[in-house]
């Protein structure tokens, strides 16, 4: 436990959810966080994954709702009162309905006509609402979280490029307080989109974000108790860069800027290929061929050596299995990338049908 790092006041049993777990000396030599804390791992960190998720829910749903929502809806309904506006003055003039002042106006007097909004817009700006507020919490997540996690990495003595320090050495525990603290609130954010996916209207890429999520998961946990910390850290920091800019280019999208919505997807396409299939391709490369010649002690639990070939053989195959979920999307992708290279403008294969939706609503 961990207690002489919190308020001393608070109850034993409290302790592990609001305080990282399992304190130990740092080790003689440290290649890295010279000066942190350390710490052991074990199943009470469970309980601070906990707290977090609890976090995340709150304050997600407050950002979502007193800042994303009330944003997006005065864009919206300020951006259609304009084209309602502009639409009412032309018809004006076709009728001839025009004041000396060059204003549409009614026949009995000069002023200007008021309409209310149907129903239909007023779904589709309360969807696009919506759709706004939930893409930019993820937003802000990924970019606060891709920040932290770039420090993290910062301080490691990896490279993306020469990946071979991920396995000299091994195993690298115990574990740096900030690096922990970045594997626990990944772990507590996975989860917690797993809520959020089944919470939401379901996507077309339902299944594949599912499998992608309890995947991410299970590598992320077995790499944490596993002591192959230092692989998961950077394989982290690659999907977060770029999982930035999607949400971003769909918020421009759902309040009307679509041409800042067709730069900023083209530079998640470009990010999304160095990220993904150039980068992480040299990780796993690098998890097939490196790892086992670089290990030299195998299976020997009590000292945190947790290397056999089994064990090892699961861990590359799923991160094998996450670049083939990434080779599909990457295909949709694609498909958008032509939309707005042929003049179509972006629109994600992997949301929700907005016509289907529609046409349900009438």
């Amino acid at each position: 436990m961990n207690s002489h790092y919190v308020l001393q006041w608070l109850p034993s049993y409290i302790v592990p959810f609001v305080s990282l777990s399992y304190p130990t000396p740092p080790p003689a030599n440290p290649d890295s966080f010279h000066h942190s804390a350390y710490y052991k791992t074990g199943v009470l960190d469970g309980c601070f994954i906990i707290t977090c998720i609890a976090v995340m829910a709150i304050l997600r749903d407050v950002v979502r709702i007193f800042v994303l929502e009330p944003f997006a809806r005065w864009k919206l309904t300020r951006t259609w009162e304009r084209s309602n506006s502009n639409h009412i003055q032309q018809n004006g003039q076709k009728n001839g309905l025009v004041n000396g002042n060059g204003h549409a106006g009614h026949a009995n007097g000069d002023h200007k006509p008021k309409s209310v909004m149907s129903a239909r817009d007023a779904r589709k700006i309360h969807r696009s609402v919506l759709r706004f507020a939930e893409q930019g919490w993820s937003a802000i997540y990924y970019t606060l979280q891709w920040l932290f996690g770039f420090y993290v990495h910062r301080n490691l003595p990896t490279q993306a490029l020469n990946p071979t320090e991920l396995w000299s050495n091994y195993p690298h525990i115990p574990l740096a307080g900030p690096l922990k603290f970045y594997y626990l609130t990944q772990t507590a954010f996975y989860l917690h989109q797993i809520l959020i996916l089944n919470a939401e209207a379901r996507r077309k890429d339902h299944v594949q974000m599912m499998t992608h999520h309890v995947l991410t998961i299970f590598l992320m946990v077995m790499s944490y108790f596993c002591n192959f910390t230092r692989i998961g850290c950077l394989i982290m920091v690659l999907m977060d860069w770029n999982d930035i800019f999607l949400p971003i280019a769909k918020m421009f999208r759902y309040i009307g800027l679509y041409t800042l919505c067709d730069i900023t997807f083209t530079w998640f396409l470009i990010s999304w290929f160095v990220a993904r299939h150039v980068l992480f391709v040299i990780v796993i490369k690098s998890a097939w061929f490196d790892g086992p010649r670089l290990i030299s002690v195998g299976w020997v639990p009590e000292l945190g050596h947790y290397y056999s070939e089994r064990t090892y053989d699961t861990f590359v195959y799923l991160l094998v299995a996450l670049q083939i979920i990434q080779i599909v999307w990457f295909w949709m992708i694609c498909r958008i990338a032509w939309r707005v290279i042929s003049g179509q403008g972006a629109s994600d294969d992997r949301s929700d049908d907005e016509s289907e939706e529609e046409k349900k609503s009438q």
